[in-house]
């Protein structure tokens, strides 16, 4: 559900002519800093009690093969609708020569970041194809992290750091120069140190939720988390221009309270039997990761389409059938693509990989 929200936060930037006060689903990017949290802890969870039957290069093949394959995919959907999105919005992206495209594809495809010399969109993102991937980069320097250092660490140490990351993520939301907890997508310092702020507390909150929560039952538990997130997620930016601290404080807050109670209320959860709501967990899961790593790409053409089609439109979204229905054609076609891409790619490809790199290993 969260994955979905990060789609149709992004179709609504476009309406936004740059204003975040304007912003409908408004907090649709902590989506990434829950990710962040419930990657903690599932890497906890799956992870802390196999070591004494694991390696090093064990995990990091079962990382690369679960995470890499959409990787690949997402960039090369960047690729492949790149000249597509020329428009006002970017740089002269048809100037571009093929050369260089493929070039940071192929640099994309192992997700080192680019300078910001290899920007040929002008967003200065460290992946000017898929922008959203900045977020995976971290997601495998946070699984380095866990797998050389923090496993090895005793709860006391980790709740000290989980108290630190938590000061420090309070304090960015207070002084931060937006008011909010958005950016971490290009090699520039301060992009830097959000991104580590924004990956730092939920990483770590969610591996030592993982080690000493005790899940209970909760009923309906999809339905209540899916319910917080979204509501939490749409509520309207907090203090206008004039007091930027107040979102700040807001997001920190939700990072800290609001996502680790809704990972705990869903690890209390039990989608039995083969009614339409674990059918519909079940399709939310499974497409989650690649809605979120391939859907960008067709943002990228959107906003571009709104600016350089339909120039009145942008910035006013209400009351204009066309936008809406192709919105929600963005929407629908970013679903769609995450789920051919899941079973036509990334099930076939992961099977395969686990075939060769890792014959022993249990299905």
């Amino acid at each position: 559900m969260a994955a979905v929200m990060v789609v149709i936060f992004h179709i609504f930037e476009t309406f936004t002519g740059g204003d975040h006060t304007k912003q409908i689903i408004n907090h649709g990017y902590l989506a990434v800093d829950f990710f962040f949290l419930l990657s903690g802890f599932v890497i906890g969870y799956a992870y802390d009690d196999r070591w004494h039957k694991m390696t090093l290069g064990g995990f990091f093949k079962r990382r690369l093969i679960r995470l890499h394959p959409m990787i690949i995919m997402g960039m090369l959907i960047g690729a492949l609708l790149f000249y597509f999105q020329a428009g006002p919005v970017f740089a002269d992206l048809n100037s571009v020569p093929f050369w260089k495209l493929m070039l940071v594809m192929l640099v994309g495809f192992t997700l080192f970041p680019l300078p910001l010399s290899m920007d040929i969109r002008g967003w200065n993102e460290m992946h000017p194809l898929n922008g959203p991937a900045w977020s995976l980069l971290y997601e495998y320097i946070a699984n380095i992290a866990y797998a050389l250092v923090l496993r090895r660490l005793p709860n006391a140490i980790l709740a000290v750091l989980v108290l630190l990351a938590g000061a420090a993520l309070i304090h960015w939301g207070l002084t931060g120069p937006n008011g909010d907890m958005a950016g971490g997508w290009s090699l520039e310092p301060t992009q830097i140190r959000i991104a580590f702020t924004r990956l730092s507390f939920p990483f770590l909150a969610g591996l030592l939720l993982s080690r000493v929560a005790k899940p209970g039952q909760l009923n309906h538990a999809f339905l209540w988390c899916s319910l917080l997130l979204i509501v939490f997620f749409s509520i309207p930016r907090l203090g206008g221009h004039e007091h930027f601290w107040m979102n700040g404080l807001y997001d920190a807050l939700v990072i800290i309270v609001v996502f680790p109670v809704v990972v705990y209320m869903g690890a209390c959860g039990r989608v039995m039997g083969d009614g339409w709501v674990s059918k519909l967990c079940k399709f939310l899961g499974d497409i989650s990761y690649p809605i979120y790593i391939t859907h960008y790409a067709f943002i990228y053409w959107f906003t571009s389409w709104a600016v350089r089609k339909q120039d009145h439109l942008f910035g006013s979204f209400k009351g204009n059938v066309l936008l809406a229905l192709v919105s929600l054609a963005v929407l629908v076609v970013s679903i769609l693509t995450a789920w051919a891409s899941l079973k036509w790619y990334d099930e076939p490809v992961r099977k395969w990989l686990t075939k060769k790199w890792m014959p022993a290993a249990k299905k």
